[in-house]
Formats: structure tokens, sequence, C-alpha cells
């Protein structure tokens, strides 16, 4: 009878532990298919509020704008981007209260959104507080908020620049641009839009020209300072239809044609572009 003997234990467990370094052994390497690692995400060419800057320029607009002793203008290209779309229903200027006015350059479905937002605040000002939403307050919410956007990176910055004109009923006229950073200011006159360089430089040498700077403009000197600046920036005379023209103005202002309900946002028609293009026309 064949008795039963086991094997040695010391080579057993020698030929285990051998294969387990051989099997476990962490210093080599995996072959490149095999490797679970993810190769590293190549970082951002352009930084989200830059790219917002320009893509607010995409468009090919310009806009310029004055702030004068009894009213504050803005003037912007108008462009139909097809034949069969009707130019009534394109407008780069909005009405957000009755003395505030918003143009925008950039993304028009950013640009409702926008809009949409700062009629929404200006109404629960007015329910909370009383009284009708400061320009300058109104421009520090949309900043705030365009703040925000460049904090997260599942957060895009607008694509779209607001410009914003109205009447404070204790500083007067009123003339502020936020860009998509969140920086806002007031202004004297600014500009945006693919050609914003080349008109700040105009209006620069024309404040420095005119004795008292833009501060001393009245009405009709303030629009057709703002068109004729448009102008020439575009190198071109512009017509009724290639332009929209917007202006907010302290009470009983007086205007070409009569006398304008004061303390109200409102776009000029084409017969008063018209007549003001003829009077640039008649200085010339």
């Amino acid at each position: 009878m064949e008795v039963f003997r086991p094997l040695p234990l010391e080579g057993v467990v020698n030929d285990v532990v051998n294969a387990d370094v051989e099997l476990f052994d962490r210093t080599r390497q995996p072959p490149p298919h095999t490797s679970r690692r993810r190769s590293p995400t190549p970082a951002p060419t352009t930084d989200p509020p830059e790219y917002a800057f320009k893509t607010a320029k995409t468009p090919g607009i310009t806009a310029l704008a004055i702030r004068g002793k009894d009213a504050v203008c803005f003037v912007t290209q108008k462009k139909v981007p097809d034949k069969l779309t009707d130019p009534s229903s394109v407008s780069n200027i909005h009405k957000i209260t009755p003395s505030i006015g918003m143009l925008t350059t950039g993304i028009h479905g950013d640009a409702r959104s926008l809009v949409q937002k700062a009629r929404s605040e200006a109404a629960e000002f007015k329910f909370k507080f009383g009284y009708d939403i400061p320009p300058g307050v109104l421009a520090r919410i949309l900043a705030d908020q365009a703040q925000v956007y460049t904090q997260h990176a599942y957060m895009r910055p607008l694509g779209v620049i607001p410009v914003i004109i109205g009447i404070d009923e204790e500083e007067g006229t009123q003339l502020y641009k936020v860009d998509p950073a969140g920086y806002f200011v007031g202004y004297k006159a600014t500009a945006s839009g693919v050609k914003d360089q080349e008109a700040t430089n105009w209006l620069e040498k024309q404040h420095k020209a005119i004795e008292g700077g833009f501060g001393s403009l009245m009405f009709d000197d303030v629009v057709q300072t703002a068109i004729t600046g448009l102008q020439h920036v575009l190198g071109e005379d512009l017509k009724s239809s290639d332009i929209e023209v917007a202006v907010a103005m302290m009470p009983s202002t007086e205007k070409t044609g009569g006398v304008f309900e004061g303390g109200r946002f409102k776009m000029l028609s084409t017969e008063e572009i018209d007549n003001h293009l003829n009077m640039i026309a008649e200085q010339d």
C-alpha cells in the first residue's frame, strides 16, 4: 500500500511567491495601448472673457454714444442679414424703462437674454423702492452678473457689450458701458463694435476740440456729432435706413421740430434722422 507523502512546503511557497512577484511587479510599465491614464486636456488658447470680447465684434457693426448737457444719444449701424428679412424686426436698440435705453453689439441671442434680465431687474427695483432704477444701478447689476460668468468653467460669458443711456433724477444724463468681464464705468462718450478703437480716437479729438467738451452740447449738436462720428469712422455718407439713433433727454429739452417730453427714452424716426442728416450736409 502506497503512502501519500506531501510535497515540501518550502518549494511550493517559493514558487507561489515568485509567481506573485512576477504578476504584480509594480516596476514594470504597461504597454502604451493598455495605459489607463488620460492624456492631459490642452489648455484653451483664449480665455473666456477675451473670447467674449472678440465675439461681440462678429456682427461687424460699429456704434457711438455721446453724453451732452441735456441729452444723451447713441447711434449704430443697421444691417439686415437677408433681403427677405423684415427690416423693422431688426434692431440693436432696446427700451428698458421709459427713461433708459440699451444698445447691444454682439450675438443677438445673448443680447435678448441680457435685455430680458435688465427689464426684469428694473421692474423689480421699481416695485421694491417705488421709483425708476437709475442707469448706474442697472449697469452695476449687469456688471455683477457678467463677472460671475467668468468665475466658473461651466458658465459662458455673454458675447455682447451693452451701452446704457438714461436720465437720472439727481445726476441728469448718464452713459455707461458694461464689458463681458464685468467692468463698467460712466463715460462722456464711448464706442463699441468692430471699429471701436477708431471711433474712440475720433471722439477724444472732438472732445478736446469742442469748448467745454461734450458736456456743453445741446440736443441737436449731440445727435449730429454722433452721426458725424459714425460717418467719419466708416468713411461713407449714411442714409436714414443705414443707421439707428436713440436719445434720452432732460425735461423740456428743445429739439428740431418742437419740444420733446423730457426724461424719456426715444428712438428717432426715419424722418427725424433725415432732418439731422440734411443739417449735417448743410454744415459741410
